[in-house]
């Protein structure tokens, strides 16, 4: 049995919970963000990349010797240093070889070490690795306890360096990017040659201005090219340490020959791509996109890359337009993304975000003070050989005395302290007097220890100088910079787009667009959340040729559209998901639907974050129109909170989209329509509880994008909100409970009360298992669809329901079989307009 705790030994300290866990996660925060996560500003590397390199080192790894086993390296790292994971450690070699991932590798290698296209390295028993030579001159060169501080590793068998003595700034020069608790970085890398040009700049002037700053470093140097798009974002984050710097791929239009025979047709030919984007995943998607038809033009996609460099061919049709196609690319796909800058780091043991400037200063800090004290070691050592070396040109001086005292002496220690009586020579003196050979006797022995005694001389004087006045030290700093540049230098690789440039582009952009021309078209919304797109005519057409079912019969489901709406291709269509977020897309990008096609599942239209979601998670959607002032979008959330926003938030959005209302875990949207100035709001809950109030700001107030609405109508334990209407006073709205009864009602028949009342009894239950399942309004000449839980529709003209007060029950409209319950009441939540009932009448 095993021994029990004895916890009444010893002083027991009560604590409260709440306080133990919040210090012992902070404890672990903190190690994460110092121990793993974070670069250190100085040498710009996070703990498993500097044990790599410092294990390397010791292994001897250095660029004119052989490669070596990455198996090796890791074991060694993981041994002595890292006690973690070895796949992090050989992750972490990896991509220190990766010249598409680092602008300056750490480490050669022999190999197969991935690919731009995300293909995996080779295990590390088959990959061989060594220091490449700015890894091992600009990082290790100077490695040792007089320049930086070591600890000892994680088991107190050895030492390890808490800071490499780095001669250039990697944190710039290869960027970083980790994730901490709660803080993450992301530094782009940039050009060696420029950031040694600014390092130069500031040291000569430290108050230089930014903009002569950004002059010299106009953006970040990607290691596999592209172009980056307008300065704004590399002015914030530059000025502020964070940042969107989007970058784009680099693209050529030729015309090529496709085959003997064949046409001459126009390609896009892609040579670069931003930085991190997978070619084959960017491939696929273009080819997705344009199988779904939302890529227009796109004949054919071709991956041509081999050894000498990237080149996709985008094969357009005849008659398509380059630049048009270009611009869906920049738009649908990752050819145009966003790199988020953050520069954060640990300076000083904590984590800051910095400015560029700030990091500059911060490596021209750490570097003055690793060479001062390189200097101050190399001087003590100076001293001490010219000490030595000091005595022995005396002996040299006073040779027939010197042997005269070694023959008589009796052994070495009486003769050492002659020496020193006689000739005042120290320990050391004597010590190497005693042990110098007698080759040291010749004369040019004796004239090579007088020149190196001379050149110590000049070089302690040297070093003097360099410890006592700054500016010489800064110089001996500015030459070592000079140095580097002119052996590790080369030239940028990513286009930085000026001003000039990026105002001609939106010219052409706008140009491009006045082109294109405006087209009407119908779209047609279905239950299960596919869009269809079609030409008025093709459209007339449709109806003309398809077989409507008496009015009131239910018939199988396949689909069945639930809302039509007229719209042209340059209007923004509004969409809204179940999890409260709301996207815009053009009119003009949705597919063109064909004679057999269903349509396109509308939930692909949105940007990548929702398109993981199920095609009917799209609430409701609006085309919007020219005119918004005064229009209000109310939306209803599932736990019945109903929420007021202006229609004009929803304008210009970008392809994030927005937060339109903020959920709870357990809530959903359920509803969403649309408020014309005036209107009034009518609940009713699964009980048949009614409730009317105004759409003002002092019942249903304007709240802020993040806000999570407000109670609509208080519910019951046994029932839920099912569904709202905003109407005017004098209109007509249409109740159907799930067995399939109906009837109409004025508004006005309600009274109006207050918002979050409990309302009154709007509805007669003929059976006591019967509830209300949804609301609708009931526009004159208008129909509501019925959706059933056996996958069956109908189409009920609003006429044809009886109109009845709150205490009538209304009339059976549809014959439902035994268990078969209605689900959905759909109609259009838009009254019809004077002008389309006058163009009805001509």
């Amino acid at each position: 049995m095993a021994e029990q705790l004895n916890l009444t030994s010893g002083q027991v300290v009560p604590t409260a919970l709440h306080v133990e866990v919040q210090r012992s996660y902070l404890e672990y925060a903190m190690s994460v963000i110092v121990g793993r996560a974070l670069p250190d500003v100085r040498d710009g590397l996070k703990p498993v990349h500097r044990r790599i390199l410092y294990a390397m080192h010791e292994l001897g790894l250095t660029p004119d010797r052989p490669y070596r086993k990455c198996a090796r390296v890791v074991g060694d790292v993981l041994g002595k240093y890292h006690p973690h994971g070895d796949q992090a450690v050989y992750d972490a070699l990896v991509r220190m070889v990766q010249d598409f991932s680092s602008r300056y590798p750490l480490l050669g290698g022999h190999g197969n070490f991935g690919s731009v296209d995300d293909d995996p390295p080779a295990a590390m028993r088959y990959t061989e690795t060594r220091l490449a030579s700015i890894g091992n001159d600009a990082l290790l060169s100077e490695i040792g306890e007089a320049t930086v501080d070591f600890t000892p590793n994680f088991d107190n068998s050895q030492q390890e360096p808490v800071v490499l003595p780095a001669q250039l700034p990697f944190l710039l020069l290869n960027g970083s990017s980790g994730i901490a608790v709660g803080m993450a970085t992301n530094i782009p890398p940039h050009n060696l040659t420029e950031v040694v040009d600014g390092l130069i700049a500031l040291i000569d002037n430290p108050n230089l201005s930014d903009e002569s700053l950004f002059q010299i470093i106009p953006g970040p140097d990607f290691p596999t090219g592209g172009e980056i798009v307008g300065i704004e974002g590399v002015r914030d984050a530059y000025l502020t340490g964070r940042g969107s710097i989007p970058v784009r791929g680099v693209v050529q239009f030729e015309e090529i020959q496709p085959g003997r025979g064949r046409h001459r047709r126009p390609a896009l030919i892609v040579t670069e791509l931003p930085y991190q984007v997978n070619k084959a995943a960017w491939i696929e998607k273009m080819a997705d996109l344009a199988n779904q038809g939302r890529l227009e033009g796109i004949q054919d996609i071709r991956d041509e890359s081999d050894r000498d460099g990237m080149r996709v061919v985008i094969e357009l049709k005849r008659e398509a337009n380059p630049q048009l196609v270009l611009n869906q690319l920049y738009k649908l796909t990752p050819l145009q993304t966003n790199f988020g800058a953050i520069f954060l780091a640990l300076a000083d043991g904590q984590p800051r975000q910095m400015p560029l400037r700030e990091v500059m200063q911060q490596f021209l800090t750490f570097r003055e003070e690793t060479l001062t004290r390189q200097y101050r070691h190399e001087l003590g050592k100076a001293e001490s050989r010219r000490h030595v070396l000091e005595g022995l040109l005396e002996a040299l001086a006073n040779l027939d005395d010197v042997i005269d005292i070694l023959r008589h002496a009796a052994d070495g220690t009486t003769a050492k302290r002659q020496f020193q009586e006689q000739f005042s020579f120290s320990d050391r003196q004597s010590d190497a007097i005693l042990s110098m050979p007698l080759r040291r006797l010749t004369g040019l022995e004796q004239q090579s220890l007088q020149t190196e005694f001379d050149d110590l001389t000049a070089r302690m004087q040297e070093l003097n100088t360099l410890l006592e006045n700054r500016k010489e030290l800064l110089k001996a700093l500015k030459k070592e910079l000079r140095s580097m540049k002119k052996t590790f230098g080369d030239t940028r690789r990513t286009k930085v787009q000026t001003a000039a440039e990026r105002a001609e582009e939106q010219e052409t952009l706008a140009e491009l667009a006045a082109e294109v021309v405006e087209e009407d078209i119908v779209l047609e919304f279905t239950q299960r959340g596919y869009v269809r797109r079609h030409t008025p005519k093709a459209f007339q057409r449709q109806q003309a040729k398809q077989e409507h079912p008496p009015d009131g019969t239910l018939v199988d489901l396949d689909d069945a559209a639930t809302r039509i709406e007229a719209a042209t291709t340059q209007q923004d269509l509004l969409i809204l998901t179940r999890s409260g977020k709301a996207f815009t897309i053009r009119v003009g990008d949705i597919p063109p639907t064909t004679r057999q096609s269903r349509g396109t599942p509308l939930v692909t239209m949105l940007p990548p974050s929702a398109q993981g979601a199920d095609p009917e998670a799209i609430v409701a959607q609006f085309v919007l129109g020219e005119e918004l002032e005064g229009l209000d979008l109310i939306m209803l959330t599932q736990q019945g909170r109903i929420k007021r926003l202006p229609l004009t938030e929803f304008t210009n959005l970008t392809g994030r989209g927005l937060t339109a209302i903020k959920l709870k875990d357990d809530d959903e949207l359920q509803q969403a329509m649309l408020a014309f100035p005036g209107d009034q709001i009518v609940c009713v809950t699964t009980g048949g509880r009614m409730l009317r109030f105004e759409v003002d700001d002092e019942q249903l107030p304007i709240q802020s994008r993040t806000a999570q609405g407000m109670q609509s109508v208080r519910v019951g334990k046994k029932e839920q909100v099912a569904g709202c209407v905003a109407l005017a006073g004098d209109d007509e709205f249409v109740l159907m409970t799930a067995s399939g009864y109906a009837k109409r009602m004025a508004v006005k028949s309600l009274r109006l009360a207050n918002r979050g009342d409990l309302g009154v009894q709007g509805v007669q239950f003929v059976l006591k298992t019967d509830m209300v399942v949804g609301i609708t309004p009931a526009w004159e000449a208008s129909r509501i669809t019925v959706i059933t839980s056996g996958d069956r529709t109908a189409l009920l003209p609003t006429d044809d329901i009886p109109l009845g007060d709150r205490n009538a029950s209304g009339d059976r409209v549809l014959k439902l079989n035994r268990s078969e319950r209605v689900t959905l009441l759909i109609a259009d939540p838009l009254p019809p307009t004077e002008e389309s009932d006058t163009d009805e009448e001509e």
